[in-house]
């Protein structure tokens, strides 16, 4: 079955954003020009990783002595989107892997997510996601959705002081070691 791949150079809008309340919220990675949006389920922890990828990635070209990019030191705040994700969101399909690349070139960072790959006997050294997402968004672009990122994967449910753990509204049992009761 040949590969679907979903292209965004340049979108209009590319985000992280979440659907649901926190302790039951499902992620998204939405990509949309004016022609195409697509909507792909993610893991919180994929999220978080994404976030810091791409600050790593602009951090290290930053460092660079030949740096020729032009890389902002934190998020440009005219290019920060705070708004919800676009609506009807319609899960297009849920990532299994998330890569990250810079293309210098054309001075962008590179967002692929694939696919869950459904068949236990394919090779994961060479079976291909039947879906793909590839987002290119400009270096100050990158960093606002970093920034967002970071703040929607903050925004869950407060940590016990005592234990760590996330704590569910209302009522939360605490696994806390013996030496604090």
């Amino acid at each position: 079955m040949p590969q679907v791949l979903h292209a965004f150079d340049w979108p209009d809008r590319f985000v992280v954003g979440t659907v649901g309340e926190p302790g039951s919220r499902t992620f998204y990675l939405q990509a949309r020009t004016k022609d195409e949006m697509v909507s792909v389920a993610l893991e919180k922890e994929q999220s978080a990783a994404l976030a810091a990828g791409v600050d790593q990635i602009l951090d290290e070209l930053m460092a660079r002595d030949d740096n020729r990019f032009s890389v902002p030191p934190t998020a440009p705040d005219e290019l920060v989107d705070n708004e919800p994700l676009d609506q009807p969101v319609e899960e297009q399909f849920r990532a299994g892997t998330l890569t990250l690349g810079w293309d210098p070139s054309s001075s962008q960072v590179v967002v692929q997510a694939g696919s869950i790959i459904e068949d236990e006997d394919a090779d994961p050294e060479t079976a291909e996601p039947e879906e793909v997402v590839v987002v290119r968004v400009p270096v100050g672009a990158a960093r606002a959705f970093a920034r967002r990122t970071h703040q929607v994967v903050a925004a869950g449910r407060p940590l016990c002081p005592l234990c760590g753990t996330p704590m569910d509204p209302g009522n939360h049992v605490c696994p806390r070691p013996e030496d604090l009761a």
